[in-house]
């Protein structure tokens, strides 16, 4: 049998100190300083557990970049700019926005590339991706980055910070937990004692939940560094995950391996652990410090309203006939909306200082229009 350290300690964790919130169970599975999933393995691709957007095509990441420029122009065409990605996966994704970007020197010559990456084995395959960039550096944490104008893009990032879980009983929402079974399994509990006045700040589709529903939710804390840093210095940031638009009760507590789901209890640090992004929940935090949202939208959409089968068409032209095959699968699988697509479960939401009143892909003005 397969060596389970990190089983072993949580076992041990839950034995001495009682049983374990799911936020802190998630905690320990991506980042445990030694056997934590996110900083032991490059996850990504074929030979790893899932694949991301860039990966697929690098149409997507082109296509950021040419979303960063247009940004760029909308605040004034500032001399310096910095170009944060939280997150970066191998690199694939700030590779293909760089190369789109060279056709503008005046915004390519005022980067600065900020890479927010705590996974050891991710950052060396970033440096080596990355390694013909200049004025390029490495961080921890968002904090860490100098201040200054600044583009954020943030790809399949929200969906791994530790997440709540709530069980709601006859009377009142409990903390879900995990905890040891009578065979010395993992299992979901939930804390003896409800939260007090929990429900006090839920939306109402949560208030009206039955007995038995789980409802999910995030400190504020990520969202409302990337919003205030925004405003107050000058910029944007783009969020890309999975998740629903609006708040609402279900369980989406799920591992991944081998590109199959797996059960997020069974062998804790060696399969991804992620839970969906409440976007409803993340624009009503950055405009509650004075940012303003834009969006959100689904990931189809966006994509195609900032020029992707326009970027398909070009590319298939100068391609063979098998190449060009491949890119249309690619833009299938990015912007369709069935179960293999990424287009509608994929959503995008835009934060900005507040003088932003538009942004490509995103903006009020032109989902109006394409309505009409």
């Amino acid at each position: 049998m397969t060596e389970q350290p990190l089983l072993n300690e949580i076992k041990a964790l839950i034995k001495s100190s009682g049983p374990m919130p799911v936020w802190r169970y998630m905690e320990l599975c991506l980042i445990h300083p030694r056997h934590g999933y996110y900083v032991s393995r490059d996850p990504l691709g074929r030979e790893g557990d899932f694949t991301t957007s860039p990966e697929v095509s690098q149409m997507f990441g082109e296509l950021l970049g040419l979303w960063t420029a247009s940004v760029w122009k909308q605040m004034g065409s500032p001399q310096f700019l910095r170009l944060i990605e939280l997150g970066p996966g191998r690199g694939t994704m700030m590779a293909d926005a760089l190369r789109a970007l060279r056709v503008l020197p005046p915004l390519y010559q005022a980067l600065h590339i900020h890479m927010v990456e705590v996974n050891p084995v991710l950052r060396e395959r970033q440096n080596a991706t990355l390694s013909g960039v200049r004025n390029i550096a490495w961080h921890d944490s968002i904090d860490d980055v100098p201040e200054g104008p600044s583009i954020i893009l943030a790809n399949e990032y929200f969906d791994v910070l530790p997440v709540h879980q709530m069980v709601r009983h006859e009377y009142g929402w409990h903390e879900r937990v995990i905890e040891i079974d009578p065979n010395g399994k993992l299992q979901f509990g939930a804390a003896p004692e409800p939260t007090p006045r929990f429900d006090v700040l839920l939306p109402p589709l949560v208030r009206a939940a039955p007995v038995g529903a789980v409802f999910e939710w995030r400190p504020d804390g990520e969202i409302m560094k990337l919003a205030t840093r925004v405003r107050d210095q000058d910029g944007a940031a783009l969020i890309i995950d999975y998740g629903h638009l609006r708040s609402d009760a279900g369980d989406t507590f799920q591992a991944i391996a081998r590109h199959t789901f797996a059960d997020p209890l069974k062998a804790p640090g060696q399969a991804d652990v992620t839970a969906h992004v409440d976007f409803q929940a993340l624009a009503r935090a950055a405009e509650d410090v004075g940012a303003r949202v834009h969006g959100p939208v689904t990931q189809g959409d966006f994509l195609k309203r900032i020029g992707i089968d326009t970027r398909a068409a070009a590319l298939m032209q100068k391609a063979t006939p098998e190449v060009a095959t491949d890119i249309s699968i690619a833009l299938k699988r990015l912007t369709d909306t069935g179960r293999s697509g990424m287009g509608s479960m994929f959503k995008v939401l835009g934060i900005s200082e507040p003088r932003l009143t538009g942004i490509a892909g995103l903006s009020d003005l032109e989902q109006a229009g394409e309505a009409s």
